[in-house]
């Protein structure tokens, strides 16, 4: 069995919408380092798209899903309810940002806790708007396809999406964009399509995921809450991407200060087992009749599990700290290359372990350079490092190792990103 062989396999059975960013097909996992059926060692700096923020196959969170399996894989817990969903929703009760009592809800994937999201809002507010960003990211359902704010790959061939979604600016100093003018288009949404009485929520990613890791400022999230208490709309933090420590607390919002009245939950919630949930304020959540909320696989008792130890490992390890520290790692070896590279790296950022190097050509932010971030994702691959390419222009790369992620490993990776760029410019 080798990779070649399982791609043509891949390419016969699976279909092409669902394609994969290399030929490298996994046949072990540790920590940030993988193994393909060939016995070729992989340096992981994607975590599969921040989702094993506790490392592949940690220890206890292994140990905690195989004393699952001896007891029992799924009941529904809407039908046959368990302890392990009940402590995990009091997990994230008291983990979310703020001091109004919360209550959550479990889904399986974060497509699903940005659906549900809307509809409680819906619920609570009896309104029917939506405003979400320009380059946000918020899944591929038919809803979640219209909150995205994206086109490519993500809405071609997909439309009609549904009605009452609009779209305004994402505030972004590299770019051009002030928070003072997409609060003015946020305001002439109000003024040309639809009244901010008929507003149900606004929502947005503290930092952009697909959209390039681009970071909402504390005071633009600030004067996101007090423009909707101001209108009765809610504020919905997708924190999907941005949470269980990634950014360097639990959840991204944490550092503005504010408190969401709903918030999604998911990749880095379990170690890799598939589970979702939202959290919000008790009487928002409470909106929904019984049964108008939930999903067969919602809360499976495995990823409950898995879930638990994953807030174990956090608090054990201090994996909010560690992710500052991994951050400032990655950060120093990229200012280093800008330093030398001035033309083609135009700006490095990032939130904690969300890491992002964007390329542009001749040092101009208007000359985006995508070709690049295609070239070098495709031969880091090749070279045995795992990268990720993002950004509404298609030209930054992004970082998302593990949390748990060896300082030497790190630097092995770089010394491969390093050598792979060099060749390429």
């Amino acid at each position: 069995m080798n990779n070649a062989d399982l791609q043509k396999r891949k390419e016969s059975a699976i279909a092409r919408g669902q394609g994969n960013m290399a030929p490298v097909y996994v046949d072990r996992a540790v920590n940030a380092e993988i193994w393909d059926v060939e016995g070729k060692r992989h340096i992981d700096f994607g975590a599969g798209i921040a989702v094993v923020n506790t490392g592949h196959n940690h220890p206890k969170v292994k140990a905690a899903v195989q004393a699952q399996l001896e007891r029992f894989t799924h009941t529904c817990v809407m039908v046959s309810p368990y302890e392990s969903a009940v402590a995990l929703a009091e997990k994230l009760n008291a983990a979310a940002p703020g001091n109004t009592p919360k209550k959550s809800i479990f889904v399986t994937t974060g497509a699903e806790a940005v659906e549900n999201c809307v509809k409680i809002a819906r619920a609570y507010t009896g309104r029917p708007g939506i405003i979400a960003f320009n380059g946000g990211f918020h899944g591929r359902t038919n809803m979640t396809m219209g909150l995205t704010g994206k086109v490519n790959p993500y809405k071609i061939g997909f439309g009609p999406f549904p009605s009452d979604i609009f779209h305004v600016p994402y505030p972004n100093d590299y770019l051009g964009i002030t928070e003072e003018q997409a609060l003015a288009d946020l305001q002439m949404r109000f003024t040309c399509d639809i009244e901010a009485s008929r507003v149900a929520a606004i929502i947005i990613e503290p930092v952009q995921g697909e959209g390039g890791f681009y970071q909402a400022s504390a005071s633009f999230l600030q004067k996101l809450r007090t423009l909707c208490d101001e209108h009765g709309m809610l504020l919905i933090l997708d924190e999907i991407q941005a949470g269980f420590a990634r950014t360097g607390t639990m959840f991204c919002h944490e550092q503005a200060g504010i408190e969401a009245d709903l918030m999604t939950a998911a990749k880095g919630i379990a170690g890799g087992f598939p589970i979702a949930a939202v959290v919000g304020k008790a009487d928002i959540m409470d909106a929904p009749i019984p049964g108008g909320l939930g999903g067969t696989y919602g809360g499976s008792p495995v990823g409950c599990a898995a879930g638990l130890a994953v807030f174990d490992v956090i608090e054990e390890e201090k994996l909010c700290d560690r992710a500052v520290e991994v951050g400032a790692h990655f950060v120093k070896h990229l200012k280093e290359m800008q330093a030398e590279y001035p033309q083609i790296i135009g700006e490095v950022r990032n939130a904690g372990a969300m890491i992002a190097v964007e390329f542009v050509h001749d040092g101009d932010v208007n000359k985006p350079y995508p070709e690049l971030a295609k070239k070098l994702s495709a031969k880091a691959a090749e070279n045995g490092l795992v990268l990720l390419s993002c950004g509404i222009r298609g030209n930054v790369i992004r970082f998302l190792p593990a949390l748990t992620i060896e300082m030497d490993i790190i630097d092995e990776g770089m010394d491969i990103f390093k050598r792979c760029f060099k060749e390429l410019v």
